[in-house]
């Protein structure tokens, strides 16, 4: 790691559940435009210096989701396809750490260090964060490189994708994991 980098330079880029499933117009009015942009920019630099990229796919196993196997959706979205040599972690749970064997192999590795990208903000991303927290790891999650979508909260008010993330992410910040800008990574 060179002067000034990043404590995050050179850990697992762990990206969660980017499918083509989360474009289907039924999850509504999402949040971060520049999502895409963001994610492919760390892809790139971690693939450019050789750090691991590990990818995170679901497989859901209820008979209407877009994210079941043999789903045109399930596949990867593109730009974020996996390279070969790049894990696939296959799950069926919100938390990639649940039915898999990622804590194993991530913690097999001798690094406990991940930055996490990806979807759902307030789902998977949430979940798998939390457990990472939980489990020793160190974690970054990049808010900028990854969404959420428009809910009615518990009381029946509806909150923009805008609220649902920051909220999401206060729930995570210094707690779980250090919540980072992709530019802080990139820089």
């Amino acid at each position: 790691m060179g002067e000034g980098a990043h404590p995050a330079h050179g850990a697992v880029l762990l990206l969660i559940d980017l499918q083509k499933a989360i474009d289907h117009p039924s999850w509504g009015v999402r949040n971060n435009p520049n999502a895409e942009a963001n994610l492919a920019a760390l892809l790139a630099l971690w693939r450019r210096e050789g750090w691991p990229v590990w990818h995170v796919r679901h497989d859901s196993v209820h008979a209407t989701s877009h994210y079941r196997p043999g789903q045109p959706l399930h596949a990867f979205r593109p730009g974020a396809e996996p390279l070969a040599g790049e894990p696939v972690i296959g799950k069926q749970a919100n938390s990639a750490f649940i039915g898999t064997a990622l804590e194993a192999d991530l913690k097999a590795r001798g690094d406990l260090r991940l930055v996490v990208a990806g979807v759902i903000t307030n789902n998977s991303v949430e979940a798998t964060v939390r457990m990472a927290g939980n489990l020793g790891f160190v974690t970054w999650l990049v808010e900028d490189a990854g969404f959420t979508f428009d809910r009615i909260d518990f009381n029946g008010v509806h909150r923009t994708a805008d609220e649902v993330h920051a909220m999401s992410l206060a729930n995570l910040d210094g707690e779980y994991c250090a919540v980072v800008r992709a530019r802080e990574l990139l820089a």
